[in-house]
């Protein structure tokens, strides 16, 4: 008995691919150094790019002058010395520092002698051996002496002599210029021989420890800068980043539409000095949003795209795996301190 009719093979079953899924081999993976990441929570805002200047508090910045003048009898800085505190500048020499001791010696020996007969006086008169009257122009003797140590001493103080190191056998007539603060000479202004008044500036010293940027913003922008915000800015046009935090925004507008932002600096480098014109950009309000790294994006006909992973399979006894590809809005992390890194 013949088979009514023959049978068609069977047509093998052809696997369609969606135009957003892209099939790769396990060898093409490893060709092409793909590897698998996970989408991060990262803070972003805008950025507000402003200009601004190195400055330096007062209290780190001191200005030396000698309140009685006189002539430099030695010195040995000069600009951009380090100094420290207390430290002999210069020494200088003048006529009157001698009168000045002089005289406050002789006014300390008479106080000694006055209070002494201020006592023996005061004794006497609770024994009623010396009227009132005697006791009334003693205590005034004894008291315009004690005013005249005590201003003398001010003037010795003035010009750098210890009170309490002054005696007899060592009145000189030159003393030392000593450093305030501790820091760096920013200028100095003396040589040996010169004569100063007491007006002249000598040394200027700075303390570059404690940094603040002053930066400028427009008027439209004030409100956009508050205390606490991160700063990341530059100097010279290097490609270093700095990092700074606003402590205070100006309380009025300037005549030319302009606000003032302070900014303690944060970070250290040797490099940062009073006065260098900075470029900055201060962190808006953050959001944490989804993030990628740049190599993860891929642009194609004006669009960004991510890939994501989907599933593996094994074709023909090869591994496969498939990848989505996603359109992406793309944002930029733009100097964004982040964990104390810029990003």
């Amino acid at each position: 008995m013949q088979n009514g009719g023959n049978k068609n093979p069977e047509t093998p079953e052809t696997e369609v691919i969606p135009e957003n899924i892209v099939e790769m081999r396990a060898d093409q993976i490893k060709l092409a150094n793909i590897e698998l990441g996970s989408v991060e929570m990262r803070s972003m805002g805008n950025i507000l790019k402003v200009n601004g200047v190195v400055a330096v508090a007062p209290q780190n910045m001191a200005t030396v002058c000698m309140p009685l003048g006189g002539f430099i009898k030695s010195t040995t800085l000069f600009p951009g010395y380090q100094v420290e505190k207390g430290q002999t500048l210069a020494v200088i020499q003048n006529q009157d520092f001698i009168d000045i001791q002089q005289n406050w010696l002789e006014a300390k020996n008479k106080l000694a002698f006055a209070e002494a007969d201020y006592k023996r006086h005061s004794e006497l008169y609770k024994d009623e051996v010396y009227s009132e009257q005697n006791l009334q122009q003693v205590t005034v003797e004894y008291k315009n002496l004690k005013a005249v140590v005590r201003s003398l001493e001010q003037k010795l103080l003035l010009i750098g002599i210890n009170p309490e190191q002054l005696n007899e056998d060592n009145i000189s007539s030159s003393v030392n210029i000593v450093s305030p603060i501790k820091g760096f000479l920013k200028s100095v202004n003396v040589n040996i021989g010169k004569y100063v008044s007491p007006t002249d500036v000598l040394f200027e010293i700075v303390n570059n420890e404690k940094l603040f940027l002053e930066l400028t913003l427009f008027e439209k922008d004030a409100d956009k800068a508050v205390s606490g915000q991160k700063v990341a800015f530059y100097i010279n046009n290097e490609s270093e980043v700095h990092e700074a935090v606003i402590s205070q925004t100006g309380k009025s507008v300037s005549n030319d539409k302009t606000f003032r932002v302070y900014a303690n600096v944060v970070s250290s480098c040797k490099n940062i000095l009073p006065g260098m014109y900075v470029n900055a950009y201060i962190n808006e309000t953050e959001n944490l949003v989804s993030a990628l790294p740049s190599e993860a994006i891929v642009s194609f006909n004006d669009k960004d795209y991510i890939f994501a992973y989907e599933k593996g399979k094994i074709e023909a006894g090869k591994p496969f795996s498939e990848y989505k590809m996603i359109e992406v809005k793309k944002g930029y992390l733009r100097l964004r301190i982040f964990r104390g890194k810029t990003t």
